[in-house]
């Protein structure tokens, strides 16, 4: 059974699937994005990720909710057990002929964006709502009302915020109250800039979500920094990525992770990380 942890009201595997790697750049196409939720689906995962950004830029927008509205009408399982988390403010572009990403946090854009995406994703609510990135144009205070707006009217069930700093959590928590249950920020061995955040979230009561949890597949990253994961995955018989993931979930019974897959295998094999449970000794090395 994939480890669980409780999110806000929410019963749901501490590893769930990143959905965006299946829809923006480089994805092998739609039948696999659904074969690989499936897969997840089927192997226990009860957490899906999307945002309304995850797309090709210059392509169709919303194509990640829409290949998940897809994927769980086709999955003959119990769906009220999964958590399906989407994110508004971002959206994608063109910038000298390459693919980027643009934030619009103006109220207007994020209560229209969330009504689209209940409808891409075929739901009257949406399980958890993430303000998906700051907009600096914006004070983060009206964007977090926004947010606010859409919990009330019943667009969102919870909320959350990604991308954020202490100081906007806490700006979302007073807006937000007990509705605010999560902050989704990149961390990993990599991108450790944001271990404040994940602290604060224990402080202030809810739960820590990393994005990018392996490192992510974009950008070019300093492979030495996962020589010490490989060297104790090496004699466990386990994967890196596997003890990657323990070590994050291993900083606090309030963090997840949301590691993407571009096909089942990788999913499948990041999924058995939750029975891993990492030695003192092994802890500290990883720091």
């Amino acid at each position: 059974m994939v480890l669980h942890r409780n999110m806000g009201p929410f019963d749901t595997t501490a590893i769930g699937l990143g959905e965006m790697p299946l829809t923006i750049e480089n994805n092998l196409g739609p039948n696999m994005g659904v074969e690989t939720i499936h897969a997840a689906l089927d192997a226990g995962c009860r957490q899906i990720d999307t945002a309304w950004a995850y797309y090709c830029s210059g392509g169709e927008e919303q194509t990640g909710e829409k290949l998940v509205r897809e994927a769980m009408a086709s999955w003959d399982g119990p769906k009220d057990e999964v958590l399906i988390a989407t994110k508004v403010g971002h959206y994608r572009n063109f910038t000298d002929g390459k693919p980027t990403w643009d934030v619009d946090g103006s109220p207007e854009n994020l209560i229209r964006r969330a009504k689209e995406s209940a409808l891409a994703l075929g739901v009257d609510t949406i399980d958890l709502l993430y303000f998906h990135r700051p907009d600096p144009s914006i004070p983060y205070g009206e964007s977090i009302e926004a947010i606010k707006q859409l919990v009330d009217e019943g667009v969102a069930r919870e909320a959350g915020v990604s991308n954020a700093s202490i100081e906007q959590m806490d700006i979302a928590q007073e807006i937000l109250g007990d509705k605010l249950i999560a902050v989704q920020n990149q961390y990993s061995p990599i991108y450790t800039e944001t271990a404040d955040t994940l602290e604060h979230a224990a402080r202030i009561g809810i739960s820590f979500v990393c994005w990018s949890p392996l490192g992510g597949f974009r950008k070019p990253k300093d492979e030495s920094k996962f020589d010490p994961f490989r060297a104790i995955a090496e004699r466990r018989g386990v994967s890196y990525q596997q003890i990657v993931l323990a070590w994050e979930l291993a900083k606090g019974d309030h963090v997840f992770v949301i590691p993407g897959a571009h096909r089942p295998a990788t999913i499948l094999d990041s999924l058995k990380a939750g029975d891993l449970e990492l030695t003192p000794e092994e802890l500290a090395t990883l720091g």
